[in-house]
């Protein structure tokens, strides 16, 4: 999970909080890690993760694209024979 977005919610979440600053740290601390175990929990993938696997399907599909160019021309070559 991105740490600076976490960083942003329990910041954001800490500035909402009306009492003293290490309090507010401390809520702050307390959110962030409350969401890195809730994150934790939950099945996602980084977005590097994600793109390399955009990536893998993009050259799946080129390959099987490919291939079934192959299988037409053999097929039409067996027809002709």
């Amino acid at each position: 999970m991105n740490k600076s977005f976490l960083d942003d919610i329990s910041e954001q979440l800490a500035k909402l909080a009306p009492q003293a600053n290490a309090m507010g740290e401390d809520i702050k601390a307390n959110v962030k890690t409350a969401m890195e175990k809730t994150f934790a929990k939950m099945d996602l993938v980084t977005r590097e993760e994600f793109d390399a696997q955009v990536l893998a399907l993009k050259r799946a599909e080129q390959k099987i694209a490919e291939l079934e160019e192959i299988v037409k021309k053999l097929e039409s070559l067996s027809a002709e024979g």
